[in-house]
């Protein structure tokens, strides 16, 4: 299992060194996990793309989430966020990532996974699309199994809840 870090474990991760030092020791650290918490994509040996997937319950700002509330209590895998460098889109890297994120999960006995992407279909810009859009997922087998929110504040962009069910 993951350790669960509150915002404040966060900001006060122990260590030597600066807040950025201290942080990527920490990240080393979770990338040395028999679990990582993710998985990149190269071109050669330069990292063009990563993706975050891992149990649900081991993400506590997921798990804490007003805009991404649990559906069932199925213990599901989630896919947070990804991103592709600005030099690999358009080629296929994102829904890559995707597809390798299901097989890892699926190969950790995770029974469904899930995304929140933003709904519609609407381009936006690279800053609200680190936790993918609904055709991206779509096209990588995922399918809505929640609406956007109702009542959602209006500085909330709307977003669907998306699971890829294992076949077991």
């Amino acid at each position: 299992m993951y350790p669960r870090l509150t915002d404040r474990q966060i900001r006060e991760l122990p260590g030597p060194g600066s807040a950025n030092q201290r942080r990527r020791s920490a990240m080393t650290k979770l990338a040395s996990h028999p679990c990582p918490p993710g998985l990149l994509a190269f071109e050669g040996d330069k990292a063009v793309g990563w993706i975050a997937i891992a149990p649900r319950s081991e993400l506590g700002r997921i798990e804490a989430s007003r805009a991404t509330p649990r559906i069932d209590n199925k213990d599901v895998w989630v896919i947070p966020c990804i991103t592709v460098h600005k030099s690999a889109r358009g080629r296929g890297v994102a829904l890559a990532l995707i597809q390798a994120a299901v097989e890892y999960a699926i190969e950790k006995g995770a029974p469904a996974i899930e995304a929140y992407p933003r709904a519609g279909a609407e381009r936006i810009g690279d800053n609200n699309a680190y936790f993918g859009t609904e055709p991206l997922f779509h096209r990588a087998g995922f399918r809505v199994i929640q609406e956007p929110l109702k009542n959602r504040p209006r500085s909330w962009i709307p977003r669907v809840t998306m699971r890829f069910k294992v076949i077991q």
